[in-house]
């Protein structure tokens, strides 16, 4: 078997990275960093506002992890770990940022559902821009829900709101997200009724 200095760092096992990182090995950070900087840069864009605030988010967030990987017991994956602190690191930039008071008057919006056959046309890049074009509280809320699959409790604990609170911006983003399929949708087929 190779020995750990033959070895190429990028086929070390989470705990050998860990091990690493924790002995300050410039070699195994850097291979830690590598491995989830593509997957955290995609949970940090959920969150942000734009290309650079997410990369703040992922430098403050891999600041974290290199800071606690020391509390990390190895009872699970590592990339679950690190996503938390990702997704806890957006948390606190949102709460510095003081978004939670956001008020769009969005009540009026329809109820109606949006036809699947909407959905459908949509590919997965236009749905992630839709979430990225919803206010930053009601986005913050629907990736937590959502993607994340944080029960309203948990979400209320996380941004320092009432449950109630958080209930109300998912309902609003899915209010919005909805108006857009349905604009979207309205669109494309009044353009297809044009080309006949």
């Amino acid at each position: 078997m190779a020995s750990e200095t033959t070895r190429p760092v990028q086929e070390f096992t989470e705990r050998e990275l860990v091990e690493g990182c924790l002995r300050e090995d410039r070699r195994c950070q850097e291979a830690l960093y590598r491995r989830y900087a593509r997957r955290m840069y995609a949970v940090c864009l959920r969150y942000a506002r734009h290309e650079l605030e997410a990369q703040d988010m992922m430098q403050e967030g891999f600041v974290r992890v290199f800071d606690k990987l020391g509390s990390f017991r190895q009872d699970g994956s590592l990339e679950g770990w690190v996503r938390r602190i990702m997704v806890h690191t957006a948390i606190n930039h949102y709460r510095r940022k003081s978004f939670q008071q956001e008020r769009f008057g969005l009540e009026k919006l329809p109820e109606d559902p949006v036809a699947a056959s909407a959905l459908a046309e949509l590919g997965e890049q236009d749905l992630l821009a839709l979430v990225a074009g919803l206010p930053d509280g009601y986005r913050t809320v629907f990736n937590l829900f959502a993607v994340e699959g944080y029960d309203h409790a948990e979400i209320a604990a996380l941004l320092g709101c009432g449950e109630s609170t958080s209930r109300s911006q998912l309902a609003k983003a899915r209010r919005m997200l909805q108006e857009r399929v349905r604009a979207i949708h309205q669109t494309a087929h009044e353009g297809k009724a044009s080309d006949r």
